[in-house]
């Protein structure tokens, strides 16, 4: 089964994240969960300008990072339980098999 999970994202001032939002999901799973992952896309911040975040938008430097995972038919519990525990998933939606 595919899912597609987005994750709240913290960055810097300069529109580089400051935490690895998947980091937070891989901690949650067993080996063989997840038999592969890849990053789909990333925002950049809502207030970010040529020279970086001013300090009146700080507070728009929460973005997403949008990932596909793959899991083992067997063990989609598993991951969804992980998604919830995560403290990191914004959303997810299952995709189907994949192709």
């Amino acid at each position: 089964m595919r899912y597609r999970v987005v994750f709240r994202e913290r960055t810097n001032e300069d529109g580089s994240p400051v935490e690895d939002p998947a980091q937070f999901l891989d901690v949650e799973l067993a080996d063989g969960v997840v038999k592969d992952a890849q990053i789909v896309s990333r925002d950049t911040p809502a207030g970010m300008h040529e020279d970086g975040l001013r300090e009146d938008d700080a507070f728009l430097s929460l973005e997403s990072e949008i990932w596909e995972y793959d899991v083992s038919d067997d063990r989609t519990d598993e991951f969804v339980a992980a998604m919830q525990n995560s403290q990191m998933v914004m959303e997810f939606e299952a995709l189907g098999e994949e192709e």
